[in-house]
C-alpha cells in the first residue's frame, strides 16, 4: 500500500468517529466521551448508517464485556487500529476494568488522540492513578492501565516492541480487537500477525468486525467507492464469506472461530432497546439497512488451552 492509500485509511477513522458522534447525539447510545475526541460532523448521516454503528458498538461491547467478566478483569485488551475509540473510558466509568487497555494505530492518529486527551480533563483524569505517573509524548501515552502507542500492523517487530513497552504479559488472557482494520492490510501480513499472537499468548480471544459477502454486486460497488477515495482493500479476499473469515483464524493457529452476519446480530440485540432505537429516526425502507447488515460481520476466534471458557463467548 502506498502513502496516499495510508492517508485514505486514516481518513476512515475520522469518518467513523464522526458517524459515532452523530449517532450518540441522536440518542442511539450514551457516550459522554466521544465529544471530547472528535469534532461534530458538518454532514447529516442517513439513519441506516447510525443504526449500523449502533449494532456494531453494542455487539462489540457485549463480547468484550463478557470476556472481561469471564476473566474477573485479570486480562488485557489490545485494540488494533483503535482510532478514537472511547471504550476504555466508558468501561472504566461503569466500573468495568481490565488490568490493561492498549490502543495501537498510525502515529498521525495517535498524535491527534494524545492532543485530545491532554485537552480533555475527563479523559486525562481517568488515566491518572496515585501509583504511577502518566507519560505523554507527542504520539504515545503510558498510564497504569491505559497505553496508546503508534505502530504499523504490517511490521510485526514494531508491534511486538510496542506491546513490550506497554508491559503486556503474554501469560494473561488477552483479547485483540480489530474493526475494519485487517481489510486494509495485505493478507500475508495479517497471517503473520495472527500467527504471532497464537504463538506468543497463552490464552487469547480475537474480535474482528469487518466486511463479508464481498463478492456480490453490492460488495463490488463498495470496493469501487473506496477505490475512488484512494482506499484499496488488500485484505478483502478473507471477506468473501463468513467461512473465509473464520478460516483466516483456524489457518493461523487459533483453536476455533465463530461468527455472525450483522443481520443476525441485530436480531439478537436486546429487543426493548432496538425498539427504542427504531423510533429515533424515520427510515423510508429497510432495503439499504438489510444490504449493509448482510455485508458486515463479527467473527471471534479463540485459543484457550486452560479452558477458561473463551469458546463459550457469544452474543446470545
Amino acid at each position: 500500500m502506498h502513502m496516499a492509500s495510508d492517508d485514505a485509511v486514516r481518513a476512515t477513522n475520522d469518518d467513523a468517529a464522526q458517524c459515532k458522534r452523530f449517532a450518540v447525539e441522536k440518542g442511539y447510545w450514551q457516550d459522554p466521551f466521544i465529544t471530547l475526541l472528535t469534532q461534530r460532523s458538518q454532514n447529516k448521516h442517513a439513519p441506516e448508517i447510525s443504526r449500523g454503528y449502533y449494532a456494531r458498538v453494542m455487539a462489540m461491547r457485549t463480547l468484550l464485556q463478557k470476556f472481561i467478566k469471564m476473566t474477573d478483569g485479570n486480562c488485557q485488551v489490545v485494540n488494533l487500529g483503535a482510532g478514537f475509540d472511547t471504550t476504555y473510558w466508558l468501561f472504566k466509568s461503569n466500573g468495568i476494568k481490565a488490568k490493561s487497555f492498549v490502543e495501537m494505530d498510525f502515529p498521525t492518529v495517535t498524535a491527534k488522540k494524545c492532543f485530545f486527551v491532554r485537552k480533555g480533563e475527563a479523559l486525562l483524569n481517568a488515566i491518572a492513578s496515585d501509583e504511577e505517573d502518566i507519560q505523554i509524548s507527542k504520539s504515545e501515552i503510558h498510564g497504569q492501565d491505559y497505553h496508546l502507542v503508534s505502530a504499523n500492523l504490517r511490521d510485526i517487530k514494531e508491534v511486538e516492541r510496542k506491546l513490550h513497552d506497554c508491559h503486556v504479559d503474554k501469560s494473561l488472557p488477552t483479547v485483540f480487537i480489530a474493526e475494519c482494520v485487517l481489510v486494509y492490510v495485505d493478507s500475508d501480513k495479517t497471517k503473520v500477525l495472527l500467527n504471532w499472537i497464537t504463538e506468543n499468548f497463552t490464552s487469547a480471544l480475537f474480535l474482528n468486525y469487518e466486511q463479508v459477502n464481498m463478492q456480490d454486486k453490492f460488495g463490488e460497488v463498495m470496493i469501487e467507492n473506496l477505490k475512488q477515495r484512494d482506499c484499496s482493500l488488500p485484505g478483502v479476499s478473507a471477506c468473501a464469506s463468513l467461512q473465509s473469515q473464520k478460516i483466516r483464524f483456524t489457518d493461523t493457529g487459533w483453536e476455533a472461530a465463530d461468527g455472525m452476519e450483522m443481520t443476525n446480530i441485530y436480531k439478537s440485540l436486546p429487543h426493548a432497546d432496538v425498539h427504542r432505537v427504531e423510533k429515533l429516526e424515520f427510515m423510508d425502507e429497510r432495503e439499504l439497512l438489510d444490504q449493509l447488515f448482510s455485508h458486515y460481520c463479527i467473527v471471534w476466534a479463540w485459543k484457550d488451552p486452560n479452558n477458561i471458557g473463551l469458546g463459550s463467548i457469544d452474543l446470545t
